[in-house]
Protein backbone atom coordinates (compact mmCIF):
# COMPACT_ATOMS: atom_id res chain seq x y z
CA UNK A 1 0.00 0.00 0.00
CA UNK A 2 1.09 3.97 -0.76
CA UNK A 3 0.34 6.60 1.30
CA UNK A 4 -3.05 8.68 0.43
CA UNK A 5 -0.50 11.24 0.04
CA UNK A 6 0.90 9.67 -3.56
CA UNK A 7 -2.62 9.34 -4.95
CA UNK A 8 -1.77 10.73 -8.50
CA UNK A 9 -3.24 14.34 -9.25
CA UNK A 10 -4.77 12.71 -12.67
CA UNK A 11 -6.73 10.53 -10.46
CA UNK A 12 -8.57 13.19 -8.28
CA UNK A 13 -9.32 15.11 -11.61
CA UNK A 14 -11.11 12.29 -12.96
CA UNK A 15 -12.71 11.20 -9.97
CA UNK A 16 -16.54 11.25 -10.52
CA UNK A 17 -17.41 9.48 -6.99
CA UNK A 18 -16.43 7.76 -3.56
CA UNK A 19 -17.65 4.27 -2.57
CA UNK A 20 -17.28 3.84 0.84
CA UNK A 21 -18.04 1.55 3.65
CA UNK A 22 -19.63 3.22 7.16
CA UNK A 23 -18.75 0.62 10.16
CA UNK A 24 -14.80 2.19 11.43
CA UNK A 25 -14.36 3.80 7.92
CA UNK A 26 -16.63 6.56 8.12
CA UNK A 27 -17.79 5.97 11.76
CA UNK A 28 -15.19 5.18 15.27
CA UNK A 29 -16.15 3.54 17.77
CA UNK A 30 -19.36 3.04 16.98
CA UNK A 31 -19.80 7.06 16.02
CA UNK A 32 -20.24 8.99 12.97
CA UNK A 33 -17.43 11.44 13.53
CA UNK A 34 -18.13 15.72 12.42
CA UNK A 35 -14.93 15.30 10.68
CA UNK A 36 -16.52 11.98 8.13
CA UNK A 37 -19.94 13.36 8.20
CA UNK A 38 -18.56 17.19 7.12
CA UNK A 39 -16.33 15.72 4.36
CA UNK A 40 -19.21 13.56 3.05
CA UNK A 41 -20.80 16.98 2.32
CA UNK A 42 -18.14 18.89 0.93
CA UNK A 43 -17.56 15.92 -1.47
CA UNK A 44 -21.05 16.06 -2.54
CA UNK A 45 -20.06 20.06 -2.94
CA UNK A 46 -17.77 19.61 -5.19
CA UNK A 47 -20.17 17.01 -7.58
CA UNK A 48 -18.68 13.57 -6.38
CA UNK A 49 -21.43 10.59 -6.30
CA UNK A 50 -21.19 8.96 -3.06
CA UNK A 51 -22.17 5.45 -2.33
CA UNK A 52 -22.45 3.72 1.11
CA UNK A 53 -21.32 0.14 0.98
CA UNK A 54 -22.01 -1.56 3.60
CA UNK A 55 -22.81 -5.03 6.18
CA UNK A 56 -25.61 -2.64 7.80
CA UNK A 57 -29.17 -4.00 7.38
CA UNK A 58 -32.17 -2.67 5.39
CA UNK A 59 -34.07 -0.77 8.32
CA UNK A 60 -30.69 0.80 8.70
CA UNK A 61 -30.05 1.62 4.75
CA UNK A 62 -33.56 3.10 4.22
CA UNK A 63 -32.56 5.89 7.05
CA UNK A 64 -29.25 6.60 5.71
CA UNK A 65 -30.36 6.77 2.09
CA UNK A 66 -32.78 9.48 3.15
CA UNK A 67 -30.99 11.44 5.46
CA UNK A 68 -27.13 11.52 4.16
CA UNK A 69 -25.93 13.42 1.55
CA UNK A 70 -25.77 9.87 -0.85
CA UNK A 71 -26.33 8.93 -3.99
CA UNK A 72 -27.20 5.65 -3.08
CA UNK A 73 -26.91 2.61 -0.28
CA UNK A 74 -25.51 -0.79 -0.76
CA UNK A 75 -26.52 -3.08 2.11
CA UNK A 76 -26.21 -5.86 4.11
CA UNK A 77 -22.85 -6.70 1.62
CA UNK A 78 -24.97 -6.53 -1.61
CA UNK A 79 -28.06 -7.95 -0.63
CA UNK A 80 -29.72 -4.70 -2.30
CA UNK A 81 -29.26 -1.16 -2.74
CA UNK A 82 -31.84 2.25 -2.07
CA UNK A 83 -31.81 5.10 -3.35
CA UNK A 84 -33.80 8.52 -3.47
CA UNK A 85 -35.31 10.02 -6.48
CA UNK A 86 -37.52 12.89 -6.91
CA UNK A 87 -37.72 12.80 -3.14
CA UNK A 88 -39.17 9.19 -3.25
CA UNK A 89 -37.24 5.68 -1.31
CA UNK A 90 -36.61 3.57 -4.07
CA UNK A 91 -35.62 -0.13 -3.75
CA UNK A 92 -33.99 -2.89 -5.89
CA UNK A 93 -33.29 -6.18 -4.28
CA UNK A 94 -30.74 -8.78 -5.81
CA UNK A 95 -33.38 -11.86 -4.89
CA UNK A 96 -37.00 -11.83 -4.83
CA UNK A 97 -39.05 -12.40 -2.00
CA UNK A 98 -40.05 -16.07 -1.90
CA UNK A 99 -35.65 -16.42 -2.43
CA UNK A 100 -35.20 -14.55 0.52
CA UNK A 101 -37.73 -15.90 3.34
CA UNK A 102 -36.58 -19.57 2.01
CA UNK A 103 -32.79 -18.41 2.65
CA UNK A 104 -33.92 -17.11 6.43
CA UNK A 105 -35.27 -20.36 7.26
CA UNK A 106 -31.57 -22.16 5.98
CA UNK A 107 -29.82 -19.34 7.89
CA UNK A 108 -31.60 -20.12 10.94
CA UNK A 109 -30.20 -23.46 11.45
CA UNK A 110 -26.78 -21.72 10.92
CA UNK A 111 -27.50 -18.95 13.96
CA UNK A 112 -28.18 -22.62 16.61
CA UNK A 113 -24.94 -23.71 15.42
CA UNK A 114 -23.25 -21.04 15.81
CA UNK A 115 -24.49 -19.51 19.00
CA UNK A 116 -24.03 -23.64 20.59
CA UNK A 117 -20.60 -23.63 19.03
CA UNK A 118 -19.68 -19.82 20.17
CA UNK A 119 -21.93 -19.27 23.32
CA UNK A 120 -19.66 -15.65 24.03
CA UNK A 121 -20.63 -14.88 20.56
CA UNK A 122 -24.22 -13.37 20.23
CA UNK A 123 -26.49 -12.30 17.37
CA UNK A 124 -26.30 -8.92 16.07
CA UNK A 125 -28.58 -6.14 17.35
CA UNK A 126 -29.95 -4.93 14.28
CA UNK A 127 -30.61 -8.72 13.11
CA UNK A 128 -34.36 -7.69 13.45
CA UNK A 129 -33.77 -5.20 10.77
CA UNK A 130 -32.29 -7.50 8.14
CA UNK A 131 -33.63 -8.68 5.29
CA UNK A 132 -31.09 -11.23 4.14
CA UNK A 133 -28.35 -12.24 5.90
CA UNK A 134 -27.32 -13.30 9.53
CA UNK A 135 -25.26 -10.93 11.38
CA UNK A 136 -22.84 -12.47 14.25
CA UNK A 137 -21.82 -9.69 16.44
CA UNK A 138 -17.95 -10.75 17.65
CA UNK A 139 -17.31 -7.09 19.50
CA UNK A 140 -19.90 -4.57 18.96
CA UNK A 141 -22.21 -5.30 21.60
CA UNK A 142 -20.21 -8.22 23.58
CA UNK A 143 -16.79 -8.66 24.77
CA UNK A 144 -13.94 -9.02 21.76
CA UNK A 145 -13.93 -12.56 20.81
CA UNK A 146 -10.32 -13.58 19.49
CA UNK A 147 -9.91 -13.79 15.47
CA UNK A 148 -9.40 -18.07 15.89
CA UNK A 149 -12.60 -18.04 17.03
CA UNK A 150 -14.08 -15.23 14.85
CA UNK A 151 -12.97 -17.45 11.97
CA UNK A 152 -14.54 -20.32 12.86
CA UNK A 153 -17.80 -18.80 13.12
CA UNK A 154 -17.46 -18.00 9.33
CA UNK A 155 -16.17 -21.89 8.68
CA UNK A 156 -19.61 -22.74 9.93
CA UNK A 157 -21.62 -20.29 7.39
CA UNK A 158 -18.98 -21.96 4.56
CA UNK A 159 -19.81 -25.60 5.71
CA UNK A 160 -23.64 -24.81 5.09
CA UNK A 161 -22.59 -23.74 1.39
CA UNK A 162 -23.50 -20.06 2.53
CA UNK A 163 -20.97 -16.95 2.27
CA UNK A 164 -19.28 -15.35 4.75
CA UNK A 165 -17.66 -12.11 5.20
CA UNK A 166 -15.67 -10.97 8.43
CA UNK A 167 -16.49 -7.00 8.54
CA UNK A 168 -15.06 -5.03 11.80
CA UNK A 169 -18.05 -6.16 13.76
CA UNK A 170 -19.71 -8.78 12.98
CA UNK A 171 -19.72 -12.06 10.71
CA UNK A 172 -22.08 -11.87 7.91
CA UNK A 173 -23.41 -14.85 6.21
CA UNK A 174 -26.42 -15.35 3.41
CA UNK A 175 -27.01 -17.52 0.70
CA UNK A 176 -26.88 -16.48 -3.02
CA UNK A 177 -23.76 -15.22 -5.54
CA UNK A 178 -23.53 -11.47 -4.99
CA UNK A 179 -21.34 -9.58 -2.65
CA UNK A 180 -20.73 -5.96 -2.54
CA UNK A 181 -18.52 -5.82 -5.61
CA UNK A 182 -21.25 -7.47 -7.51
CA UNK A 183 -23.98 -5.44 -6.35
CA UNK A 184 -21.72 -2.22 -7.09
CA UNK A 185 -21.33 -3.51 -10.53
CA UNK A 186 -25.56 -3.94 -10.67
CA UNK A 187 -26.02 -0.40 -9.05
CA UNK A 188 -23.31 1.19 -11.75
CA UNK A 189 -24.49 -0.59 -14.67
CA UNK A 190 -28.13 -0.23 -14.25
CA UNK A 191 -28.62 2.49 -12.40
CA UNK A 192 -26.06 5.30 -13.85
CA UNK A 193 -26.40 3.41 -17.23
CA UNK A 194 -22.43 3.46 -16.84
CA UNK A 195 -19.78 0.38 -18.10
CA UNK A 196 -18.08 -0.83 -15.23
CA UNK A 197 -14.94 -1.75 -16.39
CA UNK A 198 -14.60 1.61 -17.73
CA UNK A 199 -16.36 3.00 -14.68
CA UNK A 200 -14.41 2.02 -12.07
CA UNK A 201 -11.82 4.07 -12.48
CA UNK A 202 -13.39 6.89 -12.35
CA UNK A 203 -14.17 6.49 -8.80
CA UNK A 204 -12.69 5.44 -5.37
CA UNK A 205 -13.81 2.88 -2.53
CA UNK A 206 -12.26 3.32 0.45
CA UNK A 207 -12.97 0.48 3.24
CA UNK A 208 -11.62 -0.76 6.46
CA UNK A 209 -11.72 -4.68 7.09
CA UNK A 210 -11.54 -7.97 5.14
CA UNK A 211 -15.66 -8.25 3.97
CA UNK A 212 -14.10 -5.26 1.63
CA UNK A 213 -11.57 -7.74 0.01
CA UNK A 214 -13.98 -7.90 -3.27
CA UNK A 215 -13.93 -4.18 -3.43
CA UNK A 216 -10.00 -3.51 -2.76
CA UNK A 217 -9.95 -6.58 -5.78
CA UNK A 218 -11.60 -4.84 -8.44
CA UNK A 219 -11.16 -0.39 -7.53
CA UNK A 220 -7.98 0.31 -8.84
CA UNK A 221 -7.47 3.27 -6.65
CA UNK A 222 -9.19 1.95 -3.53
CA UNK A 223 -8.30 3.49 -0.43
CA UNK A 224 -8.17 1.46 3.67
CA UNK A 225 -8.11 3.75 6.74
CA UNK A 226 -5.46 3.16 8.74
CA UNK A 227 -7.54 0.48 10.67
CA UNK A 228 -7.55 -1.69 7.94
CA UNK A 229 -3.84 -2.70 9.18
CA UNK A 230 -4.34 -5.73 11.18
CA UNK A 231 -6.15 -7.24 8.73
CA UNK A 232 -3.88 -7.63 5.98
CA UNK A 233 -2.66 -10.93 6.86
CA UNK A 234 -5.90 -12.42 6.21
CA UNK A 235 -6.41 -9.98 3.19
CA UNK A 236 -5.22 -11.12 -0.19
CA UNK A 237 -6.31 -8.39 -2.02
CA UNK A 238 -4.63 -5.35 0.00
CA UNK A 239 -5.94 -1.27 -0.91
CA UNK A 240 -4.18 0.64 -3.25
CA UNK A 241 -3.80 3.55 -0.52
CA UNK A 242 -3.95 4.19 3.06
CA UNK A 243 -4.58 6.94 5.33
CA UNK A 244 -2.75 7.90 8.44
CA UNK A 245 -5.59 8.07 10.59
CA UNK A 246 -8.10 5.65 11.28
CA UNK A 247 -12.09 5.23 10.49
CA UNK A 248 -14.00 8.63 10.10
CA UNK A 249 -10.97 10.89 10.33
CA UNK A 250 -9.43 8.60 7.67
CA UNK A 251 -11.98 9.22 5.25
CA UNK A 252 -12.15 12.83 5.95
CA UNK A 253 -8.29 12.87 5.34
CA UNK A 254 -8.92 10.90 2.01
CA UNK A 255 -11.32 13.71 0.77
CA UNK A 256 -9.10 16.63 1.95
CA UNK A 257 -6.67 15.40 -0.22
CA UNK A 258 -8.62 14.73 -3.00
CA UNK A 259 -10.26 17.83 -3.09
CA UNK A 260 -7.41 19.91 -2.47
CA UNK A 261 -5.75 18.40 -5.56
CA UNK A 262 -8.35 18.77 -7.42
CA UNK A 263 -8.45 22.66 -6.56
CA UNK A 264 -4.50 23.43 -6.50
CA UNK A 265 -2.77 21.02 -8.63
CA UNK A 266 -2.90 22.09 -12.30
CA UNK A 267 -3.96 19.35 -14.62
CA UNK A 268 -5.15 18.59 -18.16
CA UNK A 269 -7.43 15.69 -19.06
Amino acid sequence: MQKIEKIPPMVCHNLQGIFFDIDDTVTSEGKLLSSSYSALWKAREAGLKLVAVTGRPAGWVDHIARMWPVDAVIGENGAFYFWMAKGKMQRYFIQDLQTREENQVRLQKIQKEVLESFPQAALSSDQKYRANDLAIDFCEDIPPMNRSDVEKIALIFEKHQAQAKISSIHVNGWFGDFNKQTTCQHLIENLWQENFSEAVNKYIYCGDSPNDEPMFAIFPHSVGVANIRPWLDVIKNHPTYCTEREGGDGFAELVEIVLKTREQTPYEK
